[in-house]
Protein backbone atom coordinates (compact mmCIF):
# COMPACT_ATOMS: atom_id res chain seq x y z
CA UNK A 1 0.00 0.00 0.00
CA UNK A 2 1.96 1.81 -1.48
CA UNK A 3 1.09 37.49 8.87
CA UNK A 4 -2.00 35.08 9.87
CA UNK A 5 -1.71 32.79 6.59
CA UNK A 6 1.94 31.83 7.15
CA UNK A 7 3.46 29.70 9.47
CA UNK A 8 6.32 32.10 11.22
CA UNK A 9 8.42 30.26 13.83
CA UNK A 10 10.85 32.09 16.35
CA UNK A 11 13.18 29.17 16.00
CA UNK A 12 14.77 27.98 12.96
CA UNK A 13 12.44 26.70 10.26
CA UNK A 14 11.97 23.17 9.97
CA UNK A 15 12.84 23.26 6.21
CA UNK A 16 16.33 24.38 6.88
CA UNK A 17 17.05 22.55 9.97
CA UNK A 18 15.78 18.85 9.86
CA UNK A 19 17.69 17.17 6.93
CA UNK A 20 20.96 17.22 9.14
CA UNK A 21 19.02 15.83 11.91
CA UNK A 22 17.39 13.26 9.36
CA UNK A 23 20.98 12.12 8.38
CA UNK A 24 22.23 11.77 12.27
CA UNK A 25 19.15 9.90 13.33
CA UNK A 26 18.79 7.14 10.45
CA UNK A 27 16.59 4.12 12.44
CA UNK A 28 17.79 0.62 12.20
CA UNK A 29 14.03 -0.04 10.49
CA UNK A 30 14.39 2.85 8.01
CA UNK A 31 18.02 1.33 7.26
CA UNK A 32 16.49 -2.16 6.52
CA UNK A 33 13.41 -1.21 4.41
CA UNK A 34 15.24 1.90 2.86
CA UNK A 35 13.98 5.73 1.93
CA UNK A 36 12.08 4.34 -0.55
CA UNK A 37 9.96 1.30 1.02
CA UNK A 38 9.24 3.81 4.08
CA UNK A 39 5.61 2.93 4.84
CA UNK A 40 2.56 5.16 4.35
CA UNK A 41 1.34 6.33 7.75
CA UNK A 42 -2.26 6.16 8.95
CA UNK A 43 -3.62 7.79 12.27
CA UNK A 44 -6.91 7.23 13.12
CA UNK A 45 -8.62 8.09 16.30
CA UNK A 46 -12.48 7.53 17.55
CA UNK A 47 -14.21 10.28 19.68
CA UNK A 48 -15.14 9.14 23.45
CA UNK A 49 -15.00 5.61 22.43
CA UNK A 50 -14.11 4.20 25.66
CA UNK A 51 -11.78 1.31 26.58
CA UNK A 52 -15.20 -1.41 26.79
CA UNK A 53 -16.62 0.46 23.56
CA UNK A 54 -15.47 -2.13 21.17
CA UNK A 55 -15.47 -5.81 20.85
CA UNK A 56 -11.74 -6.78 20.96
CA UNK A 57 -11.62 -4.85 24.43
CA UNK A 58 -14.69 -6.45 25.32
CA UNK A 59 -18.04 -5.74 24.65
CA UNK A 60 -20.13 -8.23 23.72
CA UNK A 61 -23.31 -5.55 22.66
CA UNK A 62 -21.79 -3.13 19.90
CA UNK A 63 -20.72 -4.49 17.04
CA UNK A 64 -16.86 -3.65 15.83
CA UNK A 65 -15.81 -6.91 13.64
CA UNK A 66 -13.56 -5.00 11.17
CA UNK A 67 -11.80 -3.25 14.38
CA UNK A 68 -11.70 -6.41 16.17
CA UNK A 69 -10.17 -8.56 12.73
CA UNK A 70 -7.54 -5.29 12.48
CA UNK A 71 -6.45 -5.95 16.32
CA UNK A 72 -6.41 -9.33 15.54
CA UNK A 73 -3.62 -8.66 12.71
CA UNK A 74 -1.73 -6.44 14.02
CA UNK A 75 -0.60 -5.76 17.93
CA UNK A 76 -3.39 -4.66 20.72
CA UNK A 77 -2.08 -1.99 22.42
CA UNK A 78 -3.91 -3.52 26.38
CA UNK A 79 -1.82 -0.37 28.01
CA UNK A 80 -2.74 2.42 25.72
CA UNK A 81 -3.05 6.02 27.67
CA UNK A 82 -3.69 9.28 26.12
CA UNK A 83 -1.96 12.23 26.78
CA UNK A 84 -5.41 13.92 28.76
CA UNK A 85 -8.75 12.91 29.83
CA UNK A 86 -10.27 15.42 27.16
CA UNK A 87 -9.90 16.26 23.42
CA UNK A 88 -7.19 19.19 22.45
CA UNK A 89 -4.70 18.12 24.67
CA UNK A 90 -4.61 14.87 23.31
CA UNK A 91 -4.67 15.76 19.54
CA UNK A 92 -1.64 18.16 20.40
CA UNK A 93 -0.20 15.16 22.19
CA UNK A 94 -0.12 13.06 18.67
CA UNK A 95 0.85 15.90 16.38
CA UNK A 96 3.90 16.90 18.55
CA UNK A 97 4.85 13.89 20.55
CA UNK A 98 4.38 16.24 23.90
CA UNK A 99 2.61 16.69 27.17
CA UNK A 100 0.00 19.43 25.79
CA UNK A 101 0.66 21.27 29.07
CA UNK A 102 4.37 22.61 27.16
CA UNK A 103 1.77 24.22 24.57
CA UNK A 104 -1.42 25.76 26.61
CA UNK A 105 -3.45 23.62 25.37
CA UNK A 106 -4.95 22.90 29.05
CA UNK A 107 -8.56 21.54 28.08
CA UNK A 108 -10.53 21.35 25.37
CA UNK A 109 -10.89 24.77 23.44
CA UNK A 110 -8.61 25.66 25.21
CA UNK A 111 -4.79 27.17 23.75
CA UNK A 112 -4.25 26.05 19.87
CA UNK A 113 -1.38 23.86 18.84
CA UNK A 114 1.62 26.78 18.95
CA UNK A 115 3.23 27.14 15.53
CA UNK A 116 6.33 26.93 16.90
CA UNK A 117 5.63 23.31 17.44
CA UNK A 118 7.32 20.88 15.04
CA UNK A 119 4.36 18.23 14.32
CA UNK A 120 4.95 15.21 12.63
CA UNK A 121 2.99 16.21 9.33
CA UNK A 122 6.05 18.77 9.38
CA UNK A 123 8.72 15.91 9.51
CA UNK A 124 7.12 13.45 7.22
CA UNK A 125 6.47 16.21 4.71
CA UNK A 126 9.91 17.59 4.86
CA UNK A 127 10.59 13.17 4.29
CA UNK A 128 9.01 13.44 0.92
CA UNK A 129 5.66 12.84 2.38
CA UNK A 130 2.29 13.65 1.04
CA UNK A 131 0.14 14.98 4.26
CA UNK A 132 -3.66 15.02 5.18
CA UNK A 133 -6.13 15.38 7.57
CA UNK A 134 -9.37 14.27 7.72
CA UNK A 135 -12.19 15.13 10.63
CA UNK A 136 -12.45 17.00 13.62
CA UNK A 137 -9.39 18.97 14.16
CA UNK A 138 -10.08 20.75 18.14
CA UNK A 139 -6.43 22.66 18.13
CA UNK A 140 -7.96 26.21 16.92
CA UNK A 141 -10.58 27.38 14.87
CA UNK A 142 -11.08 27.20 10.68
CA UNK A 143 -11.74 30.70 9.96
CA UNK A 144 -11.89 33.88 11.08
CA UNK A 145 -14.22 35.73 8.67
CA UNK A 146 -17.47 34.08 10.36
CA UNK A 147 -18.71 32.09 12.95
CA UNK A 148 -18.22 29.13 13.19
CA UNK A 149 -18.13 26.13 15.57
CA UNK A 150 -17.01 26.65 19.20
CA UNK A 151 -14.18 29.81 18.40
CA UNK A 152 -14.77 30.80 14.93
CA UNK A 153 -15.55 34.51 14.32
CA UNK A 154 -14.87 37.47 12.53
CA UNK A 155 -11.90 38.80 13.46
CA UNK A 156 -10.65 36.37 15.97
CA UNK A 157 -7.41 36.16 14.57
CA UNK A 158 -6.06 34.95 18.14
CA UNK A 159 -7.67 31.12 17.61
CA UNK A 160 -7.12 31.01 14.08
CA UNK A 161 -5.19 27.53 13.85
CA UNK A 162 -5.66 25.72 10.68
CA UNK A 163 -3.85 22.35 9.44
CA UNK A 164 -2.15 23.86 6.68
CA UNK A 165 -0.40 26.24 8.90
CA UNK A 166 0.99 23.00 10.60
CA UNK A 167 2.17 20.96 7.71
CA UNK A 168 -1.09 19.47 5.88
CA UNK A 169 -1.21 19.56 2.29
CA UNK A 170 -4.49 18.58 1.91
CA UNK A 171 -7.31 18.42 4.66
CA UNK A 172 -10.95 18.37 5.23
CA UNK A 173 -11.59 19.30 8.58
CA UNK A 174 -14.48 20.29 11.31
CA UNK A 175 -12.92 22.84 14.05
CA UNK A 176 -15.01 20.35 17.07
CA UNK A 177 -17.57 18.51 17.42
CA UNK A 178 -20.90 17.86 15.07
CA UNK A 179 -24.02 15.49 14.89
CA UNK A 180 -22.41 12.09 13.77
CA UNK A 181 -25.40 11.45 11.36
CA UNK A 182 -26.27 14.06 8.76
CA UNK A 183 -23.41 16.53 10.07
CA UNK A 184 -24.19 20.09 9.19
CA UNK A 185 -28.03 19.83 10.31
CA UNK A 186 -29.83 19.46 13.35
CA UNK A 187 -33.85 19.22 13.76
CA UNK A 188 -35.72 22.51 14.09
CA UNK A 189 -37.14 21.51 17.21
CA UNK A 190 -36.48 18.91 20.35
CA UNK A 191 -32.89 18.63 19.52
CA UNK A 192 -31.29 17.50 22.28
CA UNK A 193 -27.69 18.11 23.25
CA UNK A 194 -27.43 13.88 23.47
CA UNK A 195 -28.62 13.42 19.82
CA UNK A 196 -31.83 12.67 18.49
CA UNK A 197 -33.31 10.37 15.94
CA UNK A 198 -32.18 10.59 12.35
CA UNK A 199 -33.55 13.62 10.15
CA UNK A 200 -36.03 11.99 8.03
CA UNK A 201 -36.88 13.33 4.38
CA UNK A 202 -39.25 16.20 4.48
CA UNK A 203 -38.61 16.92 8.45
CA UNK A 204 -37.38 20.53 9.39
CA UNK A 205 -33.88 20.92 9.95
CA UNK A 206 -31.24 23.74 10.92
CA UNK A 207 -27.88 24.54 10.18
CA UNK A 208 -26.01 22.86 13.25
CA UNK A 209 -23.21 25.86 13.22
CA UNK A 210 -20.01 24.08 11.79
CA UNK A 211 -18.78 23.83 8.36
CA UNK A 212 -16.39 21.40 7.26
CA UNK A 213 -13.43 23.39 5.46
CA UNK A 214 -11.17 21.84 2.77
CA UNK A 215 -9.10 25.13 2.06
CA UNK A 216 -8.38 28.52 3.87
CA UNK A 217 -11.33 30.04 4.66
CA UNK A 218 -12.92 27.22 1.97
CA UNK A 219 -16.36 25.42 2.92
CA UNK A 220 -16.63 22.15 1.13
CA UNK A 221 -20.68 22.13 0.19
CA UNK A 222 -20.83 18.90 -1.26
CA UNK A 223 -20.91 15.04 -0.14
CA UNK A 224 -21.80 16.01 3.64
CA UNK A 225 -25.54 14.42 3.83
CA UNK A 226 -25.76 10.98 5.82
CA UNK A 227 -22.95 9.10 8.29
CA UNK A 228 -20.12 11.48 9.65
CA UNK A 229 -17.60 8.71 9.34
CA UNK A 230 -18.72 7.50 5.72
CA UNK A 231 -18.61 11.36 4.26
CA UNK A 232 -14.99 11.54 6.43
CA UNK A 233 -13.96 8.25 4.28
CA UNK A 234 -15.08 9.23 1.49
CA UNK A 235 -12.20 11.78 1.30
CA UNK A 236 -9.71 10.10 3.10
CA UNK A 237 -9.72 7.25 0.23
CA UNK A 238 -9.81 9.76 -2.46
CA UNK A 239 -6.38 11.08 -1.15
CA UNK A 240 -4.58 7.68 -0.19
CA UNK A 241 -6.11 6.15 -3.65
CA UNK A 242 -4.21 9.57 -5.27
CA UNK A 243 -1.33 9.05 -3.64
CA UNK A 244 -1.18 5.67 -4.53
CA UNK A 245 -1.50 5.83 -7.74
CA UNK A 246 1.19 8.40 -7.94
CA UNK A 247 3.55 5.94 -5.56
CA UNK A 248 4.16 8.78 -3.30
CA UNK A 249 4.26 8.01 0.60
CA UNK A 250 1.74 9.69 2.48
CA UNK A 251 0.20 9.98 6.02
CA UNK A 252 -3.32 10.10 6.47
CA UNK A 253 -4.80 11.48 10.22
CA UNK A 254 -8.23 10.60 10.08
CA UNK A 255 -10.04 11.80 13.09
CA UNK A 256 -14.04 10.51 13.58
CA UNK A 257 -16.36 12.40 15.62
CA UNK A 258 -17.82 9.07 16.81
CA UNK A 259 -19.59 8.34 19.28
CA UNK A 260 -18.92 11.96 20.91
CA UNK A 261 -22.25 13.94 21.94
CA UNK A 262 -24.48 14.60 19.90
CA UNK A 263 -24.76 11.25 18.55
CA UNK A 264 -27.28 9.97 15.91
CA UNK A 265 -27.07 6.68 13.85
CA UNK A 266 -29.08 6.42 10.34
CA UNK A 267 -31.51 3.92 10.05
CA UNK A 268 -29.16 0.99 9.02
CA UNK A 269 -27.04 1.19 11.81
CA UNK A 270 -30.02 2.39 14.59
CA UNK A 271 -32.47 -0.37 13.84
CA UNK A 272 -29.54 -2.92 14.28
CA UNK A 273 -29.84 -2.31 17.58
CA UNK A 274 -32.53 -2.32 20.92
CA UNK A 275 -32.88 -0.10 24.01
CA UNK A 276 -33.12 3.76 24.58
CA UNK A 277 -32.57 6.20 21.55
CA UNK A 278 -29.58 7.05 23.16
CA UNK A 279 -28.17 3.69 23.15
CA UNK A 280 -28.86 2.82 19.94
CA UNK A 281 -27.62 5.53 18.51
CA UNK A 282 -24.54 5.05 20.18
CA UNK A 283 -23.77 1.82 19.34
CA UNK A 284 -24.64 2.58 15.65
CA UNK A 285 -22.32 5.26 15.68
CA UNK A 286 -19.83 3.21 16.38
CA UNK A 287 -20.53 0.03 14.17
CA UNK A 288 -21.02 3.20 11.22
CA UNK A 289 -17.20 4.23 11.80
CA UNK A 290 -16.28 0.62 12.08
CA UNK A 291 -17.70 0.15 8.79
CA UNK A 292 -16.03 2.71 7.38
CA UNK A 293 -12.47 1.58 8.67
CA UNK A 294 -13.04 -1.76 7.46
CA UNK A 295 -13.45 -0.06 4.25
CA UNK A 296 -10.70 1.64 4.52
CA UNK A 297 -8.87 -1.70 5.05
CA UNK A 298 -10.42 -3.44 2.16
CA UNK A 299 -9.20 -0.71 0.03
CA UNK A 300 -5.70 -1.12 1.38
CA UNK A 301 -5.72 -4.66 0.38
CA UNK A 302 -6.92 -4.38 -3.03
CA UNK A 303 -4.00 -2.76 -3.88
CA UNK A 304 -2.11 -5.76 -4.13
CA UNK A 305 0.24 -8.15 -1.56
CA UNK A 306 3.16 -5.32 -1.62
CA UNK A 307 1.39 -3.17 0.67
CA UNK A 308 3.53 -0.87 2.96
CA UNK A 309 0.51 0.77 5.32
CA UNK A 310 1.08 1.46 9.52
CA UNK A 311 -2.26 2.06 10.40
CA UNK A 312 -2.65 3.22 14.30
CA UNK A 313 -6.29 3.48 16.16
CA UNK A 314 -6.84 4.71 19.16
CA UNK A 315 -9.49 6.95 21.35
CA UNK A 316 -8.49 10.34 22.14
CA UNK A 317 -10.04 9.85 25.81
CA UNK A 318 -12.70 8.01 28.23
CA UNK A 319 -16.30 7.41 27.82
CA UNK A 320 -18.47 10.73 28.13
CA UNK A 321 -20.54 11.27 31.31
CA UNK A 322 -24.14 10.28 30.79
CA UNK A 323 -23.71 7.81 27.93
CA UNK A 324 -24.29 4.10 26.94
CA UNK A 325 -20.28 4.18 26.91
CA UNK A 326 -17.90 1.93 28.52
CA UNK A 327 -15.14 2.06 30.59
CA UNK A 328 -14.51 -1.61 30.95
CA UNK A 329 -13.05 -2.47 33.99
CA UNK A 330 -11.45 0.61 34.57
CA UNK A 331 -12.87 3.09 36.93
CA UNK A 332 -13.98 6.44 35.77
CA UNK A 333 -14.76 7.85 32.52
CA UNK A 334 -14.14 11.21 30.30
CA UNK A 335 -12.17 14.20 32.85
CA UNK A 336 -10.36 12.10 35.32
CA UNK A 337 -7.39 10.90 35.38
CA UNK A 338 -8.21 7.38 36.72
CA UNK A 339 -7.94 4.66 34.10
CA UNK A 340 -11.27 4.82 32.65
CA UNK A 341 -10.20 8.62 31.63
CA UNK A 342 -7.39 7.90 29.92
CA UNK A 343 -6.85 3.88 29.14
CA UNK A 344 -8.12 3.25 25.99
CA UNK A 345 -8.82 0.74 23.20
CA UNK A 346 -5.49 0.75 20.81
CA UNK A 347 -4.03 -1.34 18.33
CA UNK A 348 -0.93 -0.99 15.61
CA UNK A 349 -1.05 -2.56 11.92
CA UNK A 350 2.08 -2.94 9.67
CA UNK A 351 1.15 -6.37 7.60
CA UNK A 352 4.29 -7.84 7.34
CA UNK A 353 6.15 -6.18 9.95
CA UNK A 354 4.63 -6.44 13.32
CA UNK A 355 4.04 -9.05 15.05
CA UNK A 356 0.50 -9.95 16.29
CA UNK A 357 -0.83 -10.60 20.02
CA UNK A 358 -1.45 -8.08 22.71
CA UNK A 359 1.29 -6.09 24.28
CA UNK A 360 1.41 -4.68 28.17
CA UNK A 361 3.92 -2.01 27.34
CA UNK A 362 3.05 1.51 29.07
CA UNK A 363 2.54 3.58 25.61
CA UNK A 364 0.63 6.70 25.07
CA UNK A 365 -0.36 9.26 22.49
CA UNK A 366 2.78 10.90 23.11
CA UNK A 367 4.55 8.04 21.71
CA UNK A 368 3.01 7.85 17.93
CA UNK A 369 5.74 11.01 16.66
CA UNK A 370 8.54 9.07 18.01
CA UNK A 371 7.72 5.85 16.77
CA UNK A 372 7.07 7.37 13.20
CA UNK A 373 10.36 9.17 13.21
CA UNK A 374 12.18 5.97 14.21
CA UNK A 375 10.82 3.43 11.47
CA UNK A 376 10.72 5.85 8.82
CA UNK A 377 13.95 7.22 9.63
CA UNK A 378 13.25 10.75 10.18
CA UNK A 379 15.19 12.81 13.17
CA UNK A 380 13.10 13.82 15.95
CA UNK A 381 12.53 17.51 16.97
CA UNK A 382 14.73 19.21 18.48
CA UNK A 383 12.46 19.74 21.52
CA UNK A 384 11.99 18.13 24.81
CA UNK A 385 9.55 15.15 23.97
CA UNK A 386 7.27 13.04 26.53
CA UNK A 387 6.81 10.17 24.08
CA UNK A 388 9.49 7.24 23.06
CA UNK A 389 9.60 5.24 20.55
CA UNK A 390 7.33 1.78 20.88
CA UNK A 391 8.82 0.02 17.40
CA UNK A 392 10.85 -2.55 19.31
CA UNK A 393 7.27 -3.27 21.01
CA UNK A 394 5.45 -3.39 17.60
CA UNK A 395 8.46 -4.74 16.03
CA UNK A 396 9.12 -7.33 17.87
CA UNK A 397 12.93 -5.95 17.71
CA UNK A 398 15.67 -4.78 20.29
CA UNK A 399 14.96 -3.81 23.73
CA UNK A 400 11.69 -2.07 24.41
CA UNK A 401 12.38 1.42 26.43
CA UNK A 402 10.31 1.99 29.68
CA UNK A 403 9.36 5.36 30.55
CA UNK A 404 7.73 7.24 32.61
CA UNK A 405 4.37 8.99 31.83
CA UNK A 406 3.02 12.37 33.78
CA UNK A 407 -0.33 13.53 33.45
CA UNK A 408 -2.04 16.79 34.46
CA UNK A 409 -5.57 17.69 34.23
CA UNK A 410 -6.92 20.44 36.03
CA UNK A 411 -6.89 19.59 40.15
CA UNK A 412 -5.61 16.13 39.04
CA UNK A 413 -2.24 14.98 38.14
CA UNK A 414 -0.52 11.58 37.71
CA UNK A 415 2.59 9.93 37.15
CA UNK A 416 2.44 6.19 35.92
CA UNK A 417 6.20 4.09 36.22
CA UNK A 418 5.78 0.53 35.14
CA UNK A 419 3.09 -1.16 37.24
CA UNK A 420 2.55 2.04 40.23
CA UNK A 421 0.65 5.01 39.60
CA UNK A 422 0.79 8.03 41.91
CA UNK A 423 -2.64 10.14 41.78
CA UNK A 424 -3.92 13.09 43.37
CA UNK A 425 -7.12 14.46 43.01
CA UNK A 426 -7.25 17.74 44.61
CA UNK A 427 -5.87 17.09 47.47
CA UNK A 428 -5.70 13.60 48.15
CA UNK A 429 -3.13 11.18 47.00
CA UNK A 430 -3.02 7.73 45.91
CA UNK A 431 -0.71 4.78 44.90
CA UNK A 432 -2.05 1.89 43.15
CA UNK A 433 -0.69 -1.65 41.42
CA UNK A 434 -2.46 -0.79 38.32
CA UNK A 435 -0.70 -4.48 37.40
CA UNK A 436 -2.32 -6.35 40.30
CA UNK A 437 -5.53 -3.54 40.87
CA UNK A 438 -6.28 -2.10 37.26
CA UNK A 439 -9.76 -0.79 38.37
CA UNK A 440 -7.66 0.98 41.26
CA UNK A 441 -10.04 -0.48 44.19
CA UNK A 442 -7.18 -0.19 46.78
CA UNK A 443 -4.81 2.79 47.67
CA UNK A 444 -1.25 1.11 48.83
CA UNK A 445 0.73 4.17 49.59
CA UNK A 446 0.59 3.29 53.24
CA UNK A 447 2.71 0.59 52.52
CA UNK A 448 4.89 1.41 49.87
CA UNK A 449 6.01 4.36 51.13
CA UNK A 450 9.10 4.52 49.07
CA UNK A 451 7.54 4.16 45.77
CA UNK A 452 5.42 6.86 46.85
CA UNK A 453 8.23 9.35 46.88
CA UNK A 454 10.20 8.17 43.75
CA UNK A 455 7.03 9.08 41.67
CA UNK A 456 6.03 12.55 43.66
CA UNK A 457 10.02 13.18 42.83
CA UNK A 458 9.63 11.92 38.94
CA UNK A 459 5.83 14.17 38.82
CA UNK A 460 7.70 17.25 40.19
CA UNK A 461 10.47 17.04 37.46
CA UNK A 462 7.99 16.48 35.01
CA UNK A 463 5.60 19.18 35.46
CA UNK A 464 8.76 21.54 36.31
CA UNK A 465 10.19 20.97 32.36
CA UNK A 466 6.44 21.21 31.27
CA UNK A 467 6.09 24.46 32.84
CA UNK A 468 9.99 25.67 31.18
CA UNK A 469 8.23 25.10 27.89
CA UNK A 470 5.28 26.38 28.44
CA UNK A 471 7.21 29.85 29.52
CA UNK A 472 9.46 29.89 26.51
CA UNK A 473 12.80 27.78 27.47
CA UNK A 474 12.47 25.89 24.06
CA UNK A 475 11.18 28.52 21.63
CA UNK A 476 9.98 31.61 23.60
CA UNK A 477 7.01 33.38 24.88
CA UNK A 478 5.34 35.00 21.64
CA UNK A 479 2.34 32.30 21.23
CA UNK A 480 1.92 32.46 24.93
CA UNK A 481 1.11 36.32 24.61
CA UNK A 482 -1.04 35.77 21.56
CA UNK A 483 -3.36 33.07 23.23
CA UNK A 484 -3.11 35.54 26.50
CA UNK A 485 -2.10 32.59 28.67
CA UNK A 486 -0.87 31.96 32.19
CA UNK A 487 0.79 28.81 33.51
CA UNK A 488 -2.04 27.00 35.08
CA UNK A 489 -0.43 24.33 37.25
Amino acid sequence: MNSISTKRHSRTNIRHRLPAVILAGLSSAALVHGAGDRPNIILIMADDLGYGDTGFTGNTFIRTPCLDSLSREGVTLDRFYTAAPVSSPTRASVMTGRHPSRMGVFNANVGILRPEETTIAEILKNAGYATGFFGKWHLGSLTHTERDANRGKPGNLKDYNPPHLHGFDTFFATESKVPTWDPMKKPAHGASGKGWKYIEEGEEWVSYGTSYFNAPQQKETGNLDGDDSRVIMDRAIEYIGGNIDRAQPFLAVIWFHAPHLPVVAGPEFREAYSGTELERNYAGSISAMDMQIGRLADFLREQGPDGNTLIFFCSDNGPEKGTPGSSGMFRERKFSLHEGGIRVPSFALWPGHTGSGHSDVPCSTCDYLPTICEITGCGLPDHVLDGKSIAPALLGKGRQEQKPMGFVYQDSHAMIDGRYKLLTVRDSTSLYDIQADPGETTDISASRKGILKKLTRMYEKFISSCKASFEGKEYGTESAERMGQTWKY
